[in-house]
């Protein structure tokens, strides 16, 4: 039975977001690096850059296909547990890293392993904790949480270029993973699964809650979910939607950003400071999204997010030709909208598919978000390969983005329920 507690200013939900915000920050600066190490690779092993995409493309769609069972596994084993093995899996890939020789090797441990490891640390884990741990806000911590990815870009793609450029990509290698040994300590001792562990309400209630237990496989629950889920109209304007936002960010400019900087003589390290200024944009952008979508339309919010990131990827192919300024004007314009999308679809999936169900259909939607990256970065690759330009690519991403646009109008608008974000 619910029990009644006094309210507080300060709250533990404070602990848990910081946490998960900064193992989410980590774990995107990770999964960004093969951006950095794409061309180190190509010279000191000669593998060529389409076969490289290839690995960061199975990376990019393991990380999105350990979605909805992501959500299974952190109920059914609890948020910390989960955390704690993801990092120490990725941990260990990484620590392997600097003895590979072969492209199979890489294969295995950036391909598969890091993409697993990091998938577990995803978007769902940011919708599974603010759904445990708030009541009121959700759209905001949503956002938060969410803006996380960009923050690790903003944090460690300068700094890890600047290590690969003076000291080698071993050395960026043996950094990152000192960072996520820290991350996995903090984790291990602060972080906690739910507010009754702590005796205390989630944010926003005066009640103490029991967490429900997981019931079903944590294989065929998410299954059956989807299968489920597939019936419905909306599912699949998300999921389409969700497939070309994968398509026109980490999947096209955080994998081929970088290189496409240096067909135009643009430095390494001056590249990825664009993509961290697009980071700490985006920041702002995607938490100032989570406020906008606890107060208005998600369908037209999605309308606005993907037309304006459409225009902004036709403008690329230009920017790059203009020098510094303009490549400035696109980051700001970018990164304000890099993944804002995020809050609006987790609020229209909560609205359709009801707070229990939406964290695994969430989950679904961002395998198509990672099968639309994965697309976009081995594509990107070969296209690169054919025609030694990311022009059209870039083009033909903004044109799809505009789609996106009129797909998002068209999804059926839902009465709001009580906590119905996730």
């Amino acid at each position: 039975m619910d029990t009644k507690v006094k309210s507080s200013s300060w709250h533990y939900s404070w602990i848990v977001v910081l946490i998960a915000f900064i193992t989410l920050l980590v774990s995107a600066g990770i999964r960004s690096m093969p951006s950095i190490l794409m061309v180190p690779f190509e010279t000191e092993f000669g593998w060529d850059r389409s076969s490289i995409s290839g690995v960061i493309s199975v990376g990019i769609f393991l990380y999105g296909l350990v979605g909805p069972f992501s959500a299974a596994i952190l109920s059914k084993f609890g948020i910390r547990r989960t955390m704690v093995i993801s990092l120490a899996v990725l941990a260990t890939s990484m620590a392997l890293t600097p003895l590979m020789t072969q492209l199979w090797q890489y294969e295995l441990l950036w391909g598969i392993v890091s993409g697993l490891a990091t998938g577990m640390m995803a978007n769902v884990l940011g919708v599974t904790v603010v759904n445990r741990w708030f009541v009121k806000r959700k759209g905001l911590f949503v956002g938060i949480l969410t803006a996380s990815a960009a923050t690790g870009q903003l944090l460690f793609l300068p700094l890890l270029a600047h290590i690969t450029v003076e000291n080698g990509w071993r050395y960026a290698v043996y950094t990152a993973v000192g960072v996520i040994v820290l991350v996995l300590v903090i984790v291990a001792i602060w972080m906690r699964n739910h507010p009754i562990e702590k005796g205390i309400a989630p944010y926003g209630s005066d009640e103490l809650v029991q967490p429900e237990p997981f019931q079903g496989s944590i294989f065929l629950t998410p299954l059956s979910t989807l299968r489920q889920a597939v019936k419905s109209k909306t599912f699949w304007l998300l999921a389409g939607t969700f497939f070309f936002c994968g398509f026109s960010t980490n999947g096209l400019i955080g994998t081929h950003l970088i290189p496409a900087c240096g067909d135009h003589g643009i430095p390494e390290v001056m590249a990825a400071g664009l993509l961290a200024l697009m980071g700490m944009f985006d920041l702002i952008g995607t938490t100032l999204s989570g406020w906008l979508t606890d107060r208005f339309d998600s369908r037209k919010l999605l309308f606005w997010y993907y037309g304006l990131r459409g225009l902004s990827l036709m403008f690329l192919p230009y920017a790059l030709d203009g020098g510094q300024s303009t490549l400035f004007i696109f980051s700001v314009f970018y990164g304000l909208d890099w993944i804002a999308t995020v809050p609006p679809t987790v609020k229209l999936a909560g609205q359709e598919f009801g707070k229990e169900k939406a964290g695994m259909v969430f989950g679904w939607v961002v395998v198509a978000h990672q099968v639309g990256a994965s697309a976009a970065a081995f594509f990107a690759g070969v296209l690169r390969e054919w025609t030694g330009t990311y022009s059209p690519t870039f083009f033909g991403a903004g044109l799809i983005c505009l789609f996106a646009a009129l797909m998002a109008i068209r999804i059926s608008k839902r009465k709001e329920s009580q906590g119905a974000l996730v």
